[in-house]
């Protein structure tokens, strides 16, 4: 399989299907076709079939698909099988939600927080120290760093995109309302909460 030929629409409803299995499993439903999964879930049947031959054979013809294997192949196919290493820059009200929310359940774990804010260093959010981000560039040379996340001030995010890049990250979730310019190897998520509520407002109104 080669991940790369896998398009974008497909990447993007893998969490769904994860998060619907985990769902069935908690649940105690042990097997479902993809016509019942079709129903819980919101996509054709057709396409629940063609996203998953994208990656191999997973169910049986006359049985369907046994719920906690799809789970497991679904969340190696993602790369939940390993742990990756968070630090979020800006201690505001998003970085600490983001700080308390648990993602370690999945496997991403927030390893520091970092702000310039000199009453915010030092403190503790769920068990994460809030670093000077002075110290960025030190931490980074000494620390693995997987996902840098960034929630600060729009007027300082991309100043803080360029320190992380140049300190060896290849990955960026940001929330800050601008679209970053990053070398063409660094991937970007973009979580821009502004244009979600201004999608919303137009949908209200159309």
């Amino acid at each position: 399989m080669n991940k790369g030929s896998i398009s974008m629409a497909v990447i993007r409803r893998l969490p769904k299907y994860h998060r619907c299995l985990s769902d069935m499993i908690d649940k105690g439903i042990e097997r479902i076709s993809s016509k019942e999964l079709s129903e819980t879930i919101g996509f054709s049947a057709s396409q629940i079939r063609q996203d998953f031959n994208n990656f191999g054979k997973f169910g049986q013809q006359g049985y369907g698909y046994n719920v906690e294997d799809l789970h497991s192949a679904i969340s190696n196919i993602i790369g939940l099988q390993h742990t990756y290493r968070l630090i979020v820059l800006g201690a505001g009200n998003l970085g600490e939600a983001l700080v308390n929310f648990g993602f370690e359940k999945l496997g991403f774990q927030v390893d520091a927080l970092f702000d310039n804010n000199t009453e915010k260093i030092g403190k503790i959010v769920h068990g994460v120290e809030v670093l000077d981000v002075n110290i960025l560039e030190t931490y980074m040379s000494k620390h693995p760093v997987d996902i840098a996340v960034i929630t600060t001030p729009v007027k300082v995010a991309q100043q803080i995109a360029d320190r992380v890049v140049i300190s060896g990250a290849r990955s960026i979730w940001n929330f800050a309302p601008v679209d970053l310019v990053v070398p063409e190897d660094v991937i970007v998520e973009n979580v821009h909460l502004v244009d979600n509520l201004m999608t919303l407002a137009y949908l209200l109104n159309s």
